[in-house]
């Protein structure tokens, strides 16, 4: 599997599966434009890798810094060929209790930010004669789970996962594959955001059996279906919701 010289966009790329995704890329041949909150953090994360790295650092749910994204692909490396839309955050809210900031939050983070960075980025891939957007969904937008309530979150990545196919058969036509891998539960520093840190290692723990394969995922579990689905040997697979979960959706596990 070679990416050798194509452009590739990712957001949430300073940490977790963003960052393991763009160094698998990296070291395929590929040429990257990251995008993360914070610039300190994707410096830190790619200070090895700068001729072949761009940072385009902001909030992926303002329009803005997708536009500069693509602007800044197209600039230095004279186009786009694979997007990946995987910013996310994720904080357990019980349905009762969820309030209308933390809903917006999800929707621009995870669904406004898929949107409009696609959005952008089509006309430069159907320049190129094509390409492939590769969206992290999630198995809670396929399956609820009650230990950790999370219906604003989940119908976020539901609307990423809806976004998928309708894309998928827009853009059909035009070469361009639009595909979504739905992970469970994956070792990410996005816990830190609700649990504390000296905790998250035994709650994670806990968290082994609820998959049938016996573990949570590690982020290289979703790169490998990541770079599968942006790679021209899947070149027949378009507008699939793919599940990366250890299991969990194939039936309920005692």
């Amino acid at each position: 599997m070679s990416f050798t010289n194509k452009v590739v966009l990712i957001t949430g790329a300073g940490t977790g599966i963003g960052k393991e995704t763009a160094y698998d890329f990296l070291s395929k041949g590929a040429k990257l434009v990251v995008n993360g909150r914070r610039e300190s953090v994707l410096a830190q994360a790619f200070e090895e890798h700068n001729g072949n790295v761009k940072f385009a650092p902001g909030d992926i749910g303002n329009t803005e810094t997708a536009t500069r994204m693509v602007q800044t692909a197209v600039e230095a490396f004279g186009g786009v060929d694979i997007v990946i839309n995987n910013a996310g955050i994720f904080n357990p809210v019980p349905f009762l209790e969820e309030t209308e900031e933390g809903f917006g939050n999800y929707i621009d983070t995870i669904l406004k930010g898929t949107f409009f960075l696609s959005q952008a980025a089509i006309p430069e891939m159907k320049k190129r004669g094509g390409g492939a957007i590769v969206n992290v969904g999630s198995m809670w937008a396929l399956q609820a789970v009650e230990a950790t309530p999370s219906s604003a979150y989940s119908a976020a990545k539901g609307g990423v996962h809806t976004l998928t196919r309708n894309l998928a058969i827009e853009f059909a036509k035009d070469n361009i594959r639009v595909n979504t891998v739905a992970p469970a539960v994956v070792e990410t520093p996005v816990y830190e955001s609700f649990i504390p840190k000296d905790q998250i290692p035994g709650v994670l723990e806990g968290f082994n059996r609820f998959h049938p394969l016996g573990r949570i995922g590690q982020p290289k579990d979703l790169v490998s279906a990541i770079t599968y689905l942006a790679c021209d040997e899947s070149g027949w697979i378009t507008g699939v919701v793919i599940p990366v979960d250890g299991g969990v959706t194939a039936g309920r596990n005692a």
